[in-house]
């Protein structure tokens, strides 16, 4: 058996409909960790679809229970073949977020995969049931072929990520033995490009706050109290203001990174985003002199998320007694989130808004983390992956979203090889959520070359 006919095999999933109905069977699982009366649909998807699966493939398996959320349990699975073996941590998330179904299109549902030509259409495809299957299928592939892996596997699926992961970091630091390895190898988030493979190495972090403006109890007629009463709506979005301009630029020092490291720069420089997006990008929004690239994955940004003031659905003649806003920073690695209130608070003080509270919502969702371009383990998979496809892969020293990297990275002192097999395009946290099927081949053809390889070279000297 060769490196070309595994691959081969693992394409056969696909065009067999095997790959189909391993996921169809998954999606039908309502694991919508943010609603808690799905808790039992949680723990059957653990217990009576991915349990018995890694089972299949002579995985041991265990479920821990979360210190943090309880309803939201882990499974991990081992496979060890030899103690002298490179040993790989393999993560996906098996809980997606609400399903929306009153909101698909017609003859579409999140709980059931309906395939419309070069589209996989289901909640969790994207994010992130399709994308780990993808991943546990190619192990299947090599087992197939030849009886074993010729490494180890641990894998840990967690069920509380679209939660912000509550509890992945005490179980990583509680169970540091078990889940230890020589290489994290996962797949979560987007290509840069639907038609070219993508390897990152770890993400934006994100930072959550709300600004409230509480001025006096209830609302005052207008007639009456107009000029006469501070209007929390004004004070807030000239707080806003005080922090970012019109353009998207923000305005304060201390939540801006120190520039970009120019070995992040070099790579960046490699990535071009497509020029025609749906939707369509705003060029003059964000930080001045970056390119698009620069932007979304080299800094940081400032984002109002939801605000309110009076009753937007009933407005009525008269003073709100109060606003709010509910904003959060995305920000890369070397920006200290722990500094990020201080310096909001500091500038609303110098600015004369001493109205206005700036609150954490709780600790950031994700922390940043961000992989050395030069580390070995980058050079080993590109060269994978390239081999595979024969065409350029993208590398981003970091994601511009956000993934619970910093457990595998910082905690368990990883190497995080990240590599996405859906696209930005996807609907992921939508309605309509979807794969697209030229990406489900390739990602099955990639990830079945990369175990291949890892068990012909062994671990890259660091």
């Amino acid at each position: 058996m060769t490196r070309e006919d595994v691959i081969r095999r693992a394409e056969e999933a696909l065009k067999s409909g095997d790959f189909f109905a391993t996921l169809a069977r998954r999606v039908a699982y309502p694991t919508e960790s943010q609603n808690e009366a799905r808790a039992p649909e949680i723990r059957k998807f653990l217990g009576e679809e991915m349990a018995p699966a890694l089972a299949s493939l002579g995985f041991d398996t265990r479920i821990l229970e979360n210190p943090a959320l309880p309803r939201c349990p882990f499974l991990v699975g081992r496979r060890v073949e030899k103690a002298s073996l490179p040993t790989v941590l393999i993560y996906g998330h098996g809980d997606v977020l609400w399903g929306m179904e009153e909101k698909w299109e017609p003859g579409l549902s999140p709980w059931r995969l309906t395939a419309r030509e070069d589209r996989w259409y289901g909640r969790g495809t994207a994010d992130n049931k399709g994308q780990f299957s993808i991943n546990l299928a190619a192990l299947v592939t090599l087992l197939e072929a030849g009886g074993k892996l010729g490494f180890n596997v641990t894998v840990l699926i967690e069920t509380g990520e679209e939660m912000g992961s509550p509890g992945l970091r005490e179980i990583c630091e509680r169970k540091k033995g078990l889940l230890a390895a020589d290489v994290l190898i996962a797949s979560d988030g987007p290509r840069v490009t639907p038609d070219r493979v993508t390897l990152y190495g770890g993400s934006r972090g994100v930072f959550n706050f709300d600004l409230v403006v509480k001025l006096r109890d209830g609302a005052h007629h207008s007639g009456n109290w107009g000029g006469l009463l501070a209007n929390p709506g004004v004070i807030l979005a000239n707080a806003i203001a005080a922090l970012i301009d019109e353009k998207g630029r923000i305005l304060v020092d201390g939540l801006k990174p120190d520039g970009i490291p120019e070995p992040v720069r070099t790579a960046i420089r490699k990535l071009k985003i497509p020029e025609k997006t749906d939707p369509a990008i705003d060029p003059w929004w964000g930080e001045p002199g970056l390119t698009p690239e620069e932007k979304v994955y080299g800094w940081n940004t400032l984002e109002v998320l939801a605000i309110s003031c009076g009753d937007p659905k009933n407005p009525v003649h008269a003073i709100p007694s109060e606003a709010w806003a509910r904003c959060h920073m995305r920000y890369v690695k070397g920006s200290d989130p722990n500094t990020f209130l201080d310096v909001i608070r500091r500038r609303l003080r110098e600015k004369g808004f001493d109205t206005v509270e700036a609150r954490p919502v709780r600790d950031s969702l994700f922390a940043a983390t961000r992989m050395d371009p030069n580390d070995p383990w980058v050079a080993w998979a590109m060269a994978s992956l390239g081999r595979t496809t024969g065409q350029p892969v993208d590398f981003l020293p970091n994601l511009g979203g956000s993934i619970p990297n910093e457990a595998f990275s910082e905690v368990l002192g990883l190497p995080t090889l990240w590599i996405p097999h859906s696209y930005a395009g996807c609907s992921q946290h939508a309605p309509n959520e979807h794969l697209l099927v030229p990406i489900i081949r390739e990602g099955l053809r990639v990830m079945a070359g990369l175990f291949w390889d890892l068990a012909e070279t062994g671990v890259p000297t660091r």
